[in-house]
């Protein structure tokens, strides 16, 4: 029995098998841990445990143990996972004296001497057929996290409209308010590899239900690759779930990662995988990466700045009907770059903003957006002092000419400055 500050209170994981190597002196087994948080679960457990027990004894190709982490339950829930524990070898049994999923996954997850963990929910909602398709990608290096997913191409799910649409909306925030490629940030079905999950861990801060999509928006940010499985998932109406209380939550938490992303507090020293080689020993290559991709920045900078400039003169063009030449440059100007500097983060530099999150990004283009207001303004504003009677169409020609240049030097401070590639 032993207490931690995450209140752990009582420990029974037996110590998982030294895998023999496969034929190498290199390569081993990995191991597999599978932690099932739980929470007056003392109906649904054992069920849950010799179900997903056979299917792992049957079917697992890789040393493995099951944990039982009960959050604070007030049932017979221990009892019974104590009780599981003696029957099924192999599955172990930790009590946390606090409540909340995510406290038990990251105390269970950050204590593991695992290779791989997993997570999956008591009720099993997700359907086992996915779980080797989710272990696979970690244990071969190719992938550093694995999530399930409802809503990828292929997965097939049975519940309500009501859940459906809740889920859909969430997801659907994520991506918007920051660019998330994942599609499922909350399927209870998800594995890391250890060695790169413990800096994650560490900077976590949810106790509860947005751990899950705390721990993916930290790992997409520090740049590790998220493998999805479509998952086939049924509804389990028995749920312990507050779904006001989670969304309101949720929204907290979603602030808090894009305020900690904005700052560059959300970056970690993760362990990073090789650059890209080619596997065949007569490859022809592309030319020298950097060259590459310097052609791509400059093409793609080129064609999202004459888009910008094209927008920033219609748009002024349209607000010079009702309002002063510095006022309508502003406004145009303020919208341009903002949908300009978004673009440029998500195409001209995605390979070299590693880190930089959108709120980073738009504050270090804001001197570029003073400076171009100052120059664009200056350069109109001069003109009309010239040609007192131009029209509005010369002066929207006189802004696109001074912002053509603007949009070049915003080009070298953003490369040189705002998207530099750090150093590793």
């Amino acid at each position: 029995m032993t207490h931690t500050s995450s209140g752990l209170r009582t420990a029974r994981r037996f110590q998982l098998p030294v895998p023999a190597a496969n034929g190498s002196t290199t390569t081993r087994t990995p191991t597999v841990e599978i932690v099932i948080p739980v929470y007056n679960e003392e109906r649904a457990l054992p069920g849950c445990l010799r179900t997903l027990h056979a299917r792992l004894c049957d079917e697992l190709p890789y040393p493995w143990r099951i944990t039982v982490a009960d959050n604070a339950s007030v049932d017979c829930t221990l009892a019974v996972a104590e009780e599981l524990a003696d029957e099924l070898p192999g599955v172990g049994v930790v009590h946390m004296e606090r409540k909340g999923r995510g406290l038990a996954l990251r105390t269970v997850w950050g204590t593991s001497d695992a290779d791989i963990v997993v997570y999956m929910d008591v009720d099993l909602s997700t359907g086992l057929d996915g779980l080797l398709p989710l272990i696979a990608p970690l244990a071969s290096g190719h992938s550093d996290l694995a999530v399930g997913s409802r809503l990828a191409p292929g997965a097939r799910t049975v519940r309500g409209p009501r859940r459906e649409l809740i889920s859909r909306c969430y997801n659907a925030l994520i991506r918007r308010t920051h660019g998330a490629r994942f599609s499922d940030a909350q399927c209870g079905f998800k594995a890391a590899r250890t060695d790169v999950l413990r800096p994650l861990l560490a900077k976590t801060q949810d106790d509860a239900w947005f751990f899950d999509t705390e721990l993916l928006l930290l790992a997409e940010h520090n740049g590790l690759r998220i493998h999805e499985v479509p998952v086939d998932w049924v509804e389990d109406v028995d749920t312990r779930v507050d779904v006001v209380g989670t969304a309101t939550d949720d929204l907290k938490g979603l602030w808090r990662m894009a305020r900690l992303k904005a700052s560059g507090a959300a970056s970690v020293p993760v362990p990073r995988r090789p650059e890209p080689a080619a596997e065949h020993p007569d490859a022809v290559l592309a030319p020298d990466a950097a060259r590459s991709q310097l052609t791509w920045q400059i093409g793609c900078f080129a064609v999202i700045g004459i888009a910008s400039t094209a927008g920033q003169a219609l748009l002024y063009w349209l607000l010079r009907g009702w309002w002063q030449p510095a006022a309508a440059n502003f406004v145009s100007l303020l919208v341009l770059t903002l949908l300009n500097t978004e673009a440029n983060r998500r195409l001209t530099f995605r390979h070299s903003a590693d880190g930089i999150g959108a709120g980073r990004a738009h504050l270090g283009a804001g001197a570029l957006f003073v400076v171009g207001y100052l120059v664009t303004s200056a350069a109109v504003l001069l003109f009309r002092d010239a040609v007192p009677d131009a029209t509005a169409a010369a002066e929207t020609l006189v802004l696109a000419g001074s912002s053509v240049l603007v949009t070049a030097v915003r080009f070298l401070v953003l490369r040189l400055a705002v998207f530099r590639r750090r150093a590793s």
